[in-house]
């Protein structure tokens, strides 16, 4: 049972990592840590994103990680953002969505936001599922040549 008592910054920016790497598997969000947010500039964006979006938005009540992770693949598809929808195509996948139901669901948003916006969406989650696909097969070969 969640209690009423606010966390403290530092605990929600704990909550936050837990829940960053729920979304994006441990290998990814190390990738992260070890390539993005090494700047000291970037970690504290890093740091406030993690508090406040996955430390606070991503563990609200009623909605679970699959659909959260739909709703912001459609809103980076909305407003163009293809770095953004890159990660969260990931957490689509890793959260249960397939690749075709990642395709339909993008492009329905054609004959509401039009077809350029779709277009560069499809470009940039095509990208992902060819990158996690080589990811997976480079596992298999990693796990394969350990035996």
């Amino acid at each position: 049972m969640e209690s009423d008592t606010p966390l403290s910054r530092s605990e929600m920016l704990e909550r936050g990592r837990e829940m960053r790497r729920k979304l994006v598997g441990d290998a990814y969000a190390d990738k992260l840590d070890s390539e993005v947010y090494r700047n000291r500039h970037m970690q504290k964006f890093g740091d406030l994103t993690q508090e406040i979006v996955f430390g606070q938005m991503w563990t609200r009540p009623d909605l679970d990680l699959k659909f959260r992770s739909l709703i912001i693949l459609i809103t980076d598809t909305a407003t163009g953002s293809t770095e953004a929808l890159q990660l969260h195509v990931r957490f689509c996948r890793i959260h249960g969505w397939s690749e075709d139901e990642i395709v339909e669901s993008i492009l329905h948003c054609m004959g509401y936001i039009g077809i350029p916006l779709v277009r560069k969406a499809m470009v940039a989650t095509v990208e992902v599922f060819q990158a996690m696909q080589a990811e997976e097969l480079q596992r298999s070969e990693t796990a394969a040549a350990g035996k």
